[in-house]
């Protein structure tokens, strides 16, 4: 299932309450709350340092926050660099 723009935007205007505004602006620039595939969220994130930080930090509150949104279970939170998500594609 690909994750729309409005679910995108709601998944990051949700963190951004999280996180606060500098955290955000550091960490999730850029990010794309992108595809589920089974109980899995894909998440690219502006580069490989803020994908690990993102992932390790906030990714329960990602997968709580989307499991709403997305109105379905989401277990994990993979967290890739953007540059992956044309390879993909």
């Amino acid at each position: 299932m690909i994750v729309t723009e409005v679910q995108d935007q709601a998944i990051a205007a949700r963190m951004a309450l999280i996180v606060g505004a500098d955290r955000f602006d550091q960490l999730f620039r850029a990010v794309r709350f992108d595809e589920v595939d089974g109980d899995i969220l894909y998440v690219y994130a502006q580069d490989e340092d803020s994908a690990a930080a993102m992932e390790d930090e906030f990714a329960l509150h990602i997968s709580i926050i989307a499991s709403k949104i997305l109105d379905r279970q989401i277990n994990v939170v993979l967290v890739l660099p953007r540059q992956l998500m044309k390879a993909q594609r």
